[in-house]
């Protein structure tokens, strides 16, 4: 099929969708009707929004690996790669043979819901359909910013799954809108590095080399990392969500380990350059200037739209003033000296984790804006559509076609089950 290039200049195929929740549910639900004695769908709990959480098992081994998806409303490839999973456990009887695999078929549907993005022509049309709820409303982050008492259904839900099937490797399945691929353990998993990196070059997705979500972590190989135990400090101590404190760490209870698998929807060659940055201080401090400068964009005009959006608090605004309020303590994070031999990967990481809070909480405002027909709509449009054209183009963004982000994590899981079960052998 011929790829063409859309406003923001980046090429992209008619056919990529995700599948929605009730998709995914009801693939889930033909699946445990074909192999009913060795598939079983059952409802494990119920959203704050009183929408189901569906588990899918296949097997009855006692030995179990947990696979999570739609922890994040705007990551939908999850779905997808969870179907994959479960065709293939269901095809492959030696998958099965020793270990038996669940699926928690979306984490957070009532987030899923608000995220419109099934079909993304450009980032451009990502955005005007994007929700990503705010940290405390997030199911796997919430135990790291809220006490025991205040956790949100999901996260009840989550934990208990966990300690039911008790899992000797949780995944959950993640990604970004742009960049590359990486992976996150709790504890390393020898062996992983090497399958990993080799899925991702047959696939031709670029393989994150100083992912900002792992900065300071030490790495078990290229593009996987280990994070550091509970009480270390972190590098970037403003951000009040701390991995540690997540539900990935509730495996630990049972003598297991979480696998975090990282997916683009759009990819940059930028993020592998393992090249040193010559001037990593100077180049955090532009950053840190231009994340400001944006942020305060998005923060006037939700100041003059105020007034005229009584009675519009609801999700979309909870979340982006969630958004904005991280940005001073970590604008002075990027102020600190860089980590020793930061990478031009690294400092792409950053830029690219430095345009996504801002142009995020300006896409959900614009979703509120819209919503109430409010006159600074069009002027935030403007800046959301330029933001997206520039975040394209700095990163000279390439489509990931679906199919390779679904294979990619596929045999990213396959792979930590494999040498994870070696492991505790």
């Amino acid at each position: 099929m011929r790829h063409r290039a859309d406003e923001t200049g980046v090429s992209h195929t008619p056919e990529l969708r995700y599948p929605s929740v009730s998709d995914i549910v009801a693939s889930a639900r033909a699946l445990a009707a074909y192999r009913p004695g060795v598939c079983a769908l059952r409802q494990v709990g119920l959203s704050r929004g009183g929408r189901p959480l569906f588990l899918l098992s296949v097997g009855h081994a006692a030995r179990s690996v947990l696979v999570v998806a739609g922890a994040h409303a705007n990551e939908p490839a999850g779905g997808p790669t969870l179907l994959a999973l479960a065709q293939r456990t269901l095809d492959e009887r030696q998958l099965r043979h020793s270990t038996s695999w669940h699926f928690l078929l979306c984490a957070d549907p009532d987030g899923a819901s608000l995220h419109r993005a099934r079909a993304p022509r450009s980032l451009l049309d990502y955005h005007l359909g994007f929700y990503r709820p705010a940290g405390p409303e997030q199911p796997e982050w919430s135990p790291s910013v809220l006490p025991a008492d205040r956790l949100p259904p999901e996260t009840r839900v989550l934990t208990r799954v966990i300690d039911e099937v008790r899992p000797y490797l949780q995944v959950s399945l993640h990604g970004t809108e742009l960049g590359g691929s990486w992976v996150q353990l709790t504890r390393d998993v020898p062996g992983l590095a090497e399958p990993f990196a080799k899925s991702a070059a047959e696939l031709h997705i670029p393989v994150e080399l100083g992912a900002a979500d792992a900065v300071g972590w030490p790495a078990a190989g290229p593009g996987v990392y280990v994070m550091p135990a509970p009480g270390t400090e972190a590098v970037f101590p403003s951000l009040p969500d701390d991995a540690r404190h997540s539900t990935w760490y509730e495996a630990h209870r049972h003598g297991g380990l979480t696998a975090v698998v990282e997916v683009p929807m759009w990819a940059s060659d930028l993020m592998d350059d393992p090249a040193p940055h010559p001037a990593p201080a100077a180049a955090m401090h532009r950053l840190s200037r231009r994340l400001r400068r944006d942020t305060e964009l998005v923060a006037g005009v939700l100041q003059d739209a105020l007034p005229r959006l009584d009675g519009c608090e609801g999700p979309f605004l909870r979340a982006a003033r969630w958004m904005l309020t991280l940005v001073p303590g970590l604008a002075d994070d990027w102020t600190l000296p860089p980590p020793q031999g930061a990478t031009r990967a690294y400092i792409g990481s950053v830029d690219a984790f430095g345009r996504r809070i801002p142009l995020r909480a300006a896409a959900m405002l614009l979703r509120v804006l819209k919503e109430s027909d409010d006159r600074a709509a069009p002027r935030l449009e403007r800046l959301v559509a330029e933001w997206c054209e520039d975040f394209a183009g700095r990163f000279r963004a390439r489509r990931v076609p679906v199919e390779h982000q679904v294979e990619h994590q596929t045999r990213t899981v396959l792979a930590a089950a494999r040498h994870a079960r070696v492991e505790r052998l």
